[in-house]
């Protein structure tokens, strides 16, 4: 029975990842910008501000400008996993402590009861 559940719950990881990508459609494509599916919201909200405000001026420019959108998405990426990764390291760092703490309360409980 549990490995069924686990087989139905891969599945519907598998699908939910997977359907949105089969199923967008491609934009229209527009002569001002190139047409992009996956584009960040970062180019949208600055065409924005530069239609309501065409006299802003950025308060500072980018260290490091990627080459293209790919290796930003790629950066992007490696930052969510790795801080993924601190915090299920953390997590399990916290846990494992806890239940060493509570081992040697009953260890030392079961001491001094004897």
């Amino acid at each position: 029975m549990k490995r069924w559940q686990n087989l139905l719950l891969l599945l519907a990881v598998v699908l939910l990842s997977a359907l949105p990508l089969w199923l967008v459609q491609k934009p229209a494509a527009n002569a001002d910008h190139p047409v992009q599916i996956f584009a960040g919201a970062d180019n949208q909200a600055r065409d924005l501000i530069g239609a309501i405000n065409p006299d802003f001026k950025p308060w500072f420019q980018p260290l490091m400008e990627p080459a293209s959108s790919e290796i930003a998405s790629l950066l992007f990426a490696l930052q969510a996993a790795l801080g993924a990764g601190f915090i299920g390291y953390y997590l399990g760092v916290s846990v494992t402590r806890e239940k060493l703490r509570r081992q040697s309360e009953e260890a030392s409980g079961a001491a001094q009861r004897c």
